[in-house]
């Protein structure tokens, strides 16, 4: 694993090789070819043979060579004390010192500890070169000074603004041109920007791909992956890592883009910790989008499987989760569910899409082997999610096992129908499937349909206006006989009543509607119609 260096902004040898004033002194490589690359800190013009102690590295040693011997050991001295230094390389000139080539001793040693040699035919104004070398210096760090400004007056707006992590990731790429990706510490991808690529090759296998890349500091470069990794979060409470795909080292620059757009979605999780967790948000874009008419996205299957939720080749099993206190309950409470569930799916080992797509439940896709027990699973994570701490009296709907991405849409559909029908009868089981609402369930199918509304006012409506003009409870009297089967002695019993009281309302309940309650098909009909008004949204 690589470290990264603290500034780019120190031009290379190669750099000042180009510069006019050392052109016009005809400069030649004598040695070092490999080490043309190293940065120039500074420029230090020197007649020293012990020159090494002097030096604090990154120089560009100026020197004519008049201070130095001919004896080959002084010459690899004089290079191995150099390059001990950290020198960038040297400068000779060839004028007063050597005026043809340099001694092999001193090529031989340079080129051994890939120090760059440079030699120079004609007289050169080494002040002139010193002046023009740190003005280089100087623009390149005004430079970075300013682009750093740039990269904080651009994060600070995104953090104070209260941008989405997409947002931040979108500046990121936009910025560095490289694609970028958020995950989590369990390596499920929370948000990602391709900077113009291809999505699947971004997330191909990303878990087993970023479990490889460890890195010991908190921004590293790991070269093996072609990453640049900064750690997301605030220090003891880590909860991510930000990784930008670079195949080379980055410069400085991208670094402090990736560090600065880490300590804005660390803040931007601190603000947003009373709303719903990113993780939440990231499943809940997915399943809004497999919900949304239509064909689900082409990349869907893809960015699921990235957050360790395979779509492909799997059961998909769709479920609602509806507080039974609807529509009383909170969106605190929903979100509180939301993570309840997830919660619960992790302790189960069920890979699952868990996010709330409205205002009244919490809906789920659940991934199962395609051999699996689908019963056996949904059982396990209903009791799991009824005895979370944070758990509140819910229904759980259940649609059609299904091994689709494009059939999902259809299980998720048929669990919210199969959840909000049995909200008015939850009984004792665990959750719900279509045959366990039964005339419910169809009830709800068809909730939409203005035939089973003007059905049910035509049936009820004399009784609703009487209850609404009077101030009586016809219709909630009318619903105790029904749902005792047309016991009388039972119903007068649940209504509170005498039996003589209770026999005169139902009578009273006969005039008004001008049916017989001893007829069954008129009870059946009656109790259609009070289903069907009871239906929730």
């Amino acid at each position: 694993m690589s470290k990264l260096a603290k500034s780019s902004v120190f031009p290379s040898v190669s750099d000042v090789l180009t510069m006019p004033l050392i052109r016009r002194g005809r400069p030649r490589l004598a040695a070092g070819s490999a080490g043309l690359d190293r940065k120039v800190r500074w420029v230090h013009v020197a007649e020293v043979a012990d020159i090494g102690p002097l030096l604090r590295g990154g120089e560009l040693v100026l020197t004519t060579g008049i201070a130095l011997c001919d004896d080959p050991a002084e010459l690899t001295a004089y290079i191995d004390g150099l390059a001990d230094a950290g020198a960038s390389g040297v400068v000779i000139e060839l004028v007063r010192r050597w005026t043809d080539a340099l001694p092999s001793a001193l090529v031989a040693a340079a080129e051994r500890r890939s120090l760059p040699v440079i030699t120079l035919a004609q007289e050169t104004r080494f002040v002139a070169v010193t002046e023009a070398v740190v003005a280089m210096i100087v623009d390149a760090q005004l430079a970075e000074l300013r682009a750093a400004e740039q990269v904080h007056e651009t994060f600070t707006a995104l953090t104070v603004s209260g941008a989405e992590p997409s947002e931040v990731l979108r500046e990121v790429a936009r910025m560095t041109g490289a694609p970028v990706v958020l995950e989590t510490l369990g390596h499920d991808v929370l948000a990602y920007d391709p900077a113009g690529g291809e999505v699947a090759e971004l997330l191909a296998n990303w878990a087993e791909r970023s479990r490889a890349v460890n890195v010991a500091e908190r921004t590293a470069y790991h070269p093996d992956a072609g990453w640049l990794v900064t750690i997301v979060g605030a220090r003891g409470n880590d909860w991510g890592r930000l990784v930008l795909v670079s195949p080379d080292e980055p410069p400085h620059r991208l670094v402090v883009v990736a560090e600065r757009a880490a300590s804005a979605l660390a803040v931007n999780r601190l603000v947003a910790r009373d709303r719903e967790s990113l993780e939440r948000h990231t499943h809940r874009t997915l399943l809004t989008e497999l919900l949304a008419t239509g064909a689900p996205p082409v990349d869907l299957a893809t960015r699921a499987g990235a957050l360790g939720v395979p779509l492909e080749g799997r059961q998909l099993v769709g479920m609602a989760i509806r507080p039974e206190t609807t529509p009383s309950a909170t969106q605190e409470a929903l979100r509180d569910l939301a993570e309840a569930t997830a919660s619960a799916a992790r302790r189960t080992k069920i890979p699952a899409l868990v996010g709330g797509v409205d205002d009244i439940s919490v809906r789920a896709l659940l991934s199962l082997p395609a051999q699996s027990n689908v019963d056996s699973s949904l059982r396990r994570l209903a009791s799991q999610i009824r005895s979370s701490p944070t758990a509140i009296p819910v229904v759980v709907g259940v649609g059609t096992t299904v091994r689709s991405i494009t059939d999902g849409r259809r299980s998720m559909i048929e669990a919210a129908h199969v959840a909000n029908a049995a909200l008015r009868s939850p009984g004792t089981r665990s959750y719900h499937r279509l045959d366990d609402v039964r005339l419910r369930g169809l009830l709800h199918l068809l909730r939409e349909d203005e035939r089973l509304s003007a059905f049910a006012e035509r049936e009820l409506g004399p009784l609703l206006a009487r209850d609404a003009a009077q101030g009586s409870r016809l219709v909630d009297l009318l619903r105790v006989f029904c749902e005792h089967g047309g016991n009388k002695s039972a119903a007068a019993a649940a209504a509170h009543m005498s039996r003589t009281a209770y026999y005169q309302q139902l009578a009273r309940i006969e005039t008004v509607l001008g049916v017989s309650l001893e007829d069954p098909e008129s009870m059946l009909s009656l109790y259609v119609a009070l289903l069907a008004m009871d239906l929730p949204c």
